[in-house]
């Protein structure tokens, strides 16, 4: 199909072009916001290249914004958790300062671990959900998975012969999110799945994990002691390393509402 070219078209001739000729071009942004963006170059005398540029940067503009909000959405958050909600006040165990500085995502560029470790309550989620999403926005793959499901999953997939499928698609994320780890214990053959996943991504793409046991405490999840040692070994070396403490901020939030509730 071909647009007919006239000069001299009516106001109504060229806005039905325009909106023809984006609808061929997919240009979804240029085609709902150019009668606005030319009431305003009109008004502030842009000039014929100007336009054009708000045109163009608008199209980009909201692809970028599409696209951030796919990765978003394929990483698979359970909630939206975001570094401006997060109150650093309320837990002076987190160095804000390093928080924005690992948002900044040099270490996923780099393929280096991460680690939060603290008791519940302590942020280690939040935290790992919002440098997640501040990935997927930098333009990262990213996925998120409770460490149990993730297990789990691995489990079936070899019992269906299907493990090194399974184990690829987890190794091509470029931050891989593993929430909860150390809440269950794992048996021999899940914990080698596991390690698994983590020296398939070893080097190579980053791995971000919350967990509220201390690694001294990891033989309860990892019950053989040389497996527990390579897989600490795998999540620690060259990365980074948060200890969120052991004070529940939420329950504190919780229990000071509650005293200002009964004293009003």
């Amino acid at each position: 199909m071909t647009l007919p070219r006239q000069r001299g078209l009516t106001e109504q001739a060229a806005t039905t072009a325009v909106d023809q000729a984006c609808r061929m071009l997919r240009l979804p942004t240029i085609r709902s916001q150019f009668p606005d963006l030319a009431e305003t170059a009109i008004r502030e005398q842009m000039s014929y290249l100007g336009f054009l540029a708000e045109l163009l940067l608008a199209e980009c503009d909201d692809r970028a914004r599409r696209r951030s909000e796919r990765r978003i959405k394929a990483a698979g958050f359970p909630r939206d958790k975001s570094l401006r909600k997060f109150d650093f006040e309320a837990n002076p165990n987190i160095d804000a300062a390093m928080i924005h500085t690992l948002a900044k995502c040099e270490w996923i560029k780099k393929g280096l671990p991460l680690c939060l470790i603290g008791d519940s309550g302590t942020g280690k989620s939040h935290l790992l959900i919002a440098l997640g999403t501040e990935a997927a926005m930098a333009g990262y793959r990213v996925k998120y998975v409770l460490a149990t499901k993730l297990v789990n999953e691995l489990v079936e997939a070899a019992d269906e012969k299907q493990l090194t499928k399974t184990i690829a698609r987890y190794g091509r994320v470029d931050l891989l999110c593993i929430d909860e780890l150390g809440y269950m214990e794992l048996d021999r053959r899940g914990a080698e799945l596991l390690f698994q996943v983590l020296t398939e991504r070893e080097e190579k793409n980053s791995v971000a994990i919350a967990s509220n046991e201390s690694f001294s405490g990891w033989t309860k999840t990892f019950t053989d002691p040389r497996l527990c040692a390579a897989i600490v070994d795998r999540l620690t070396f060259g990365g980074n390393i948060i200890e969120t403490g052991t004070d529940s901020y939420r329950l504190a939030t919780t229990r000071a509402r509650a005293e200002q509730q009964a004293v009003s």
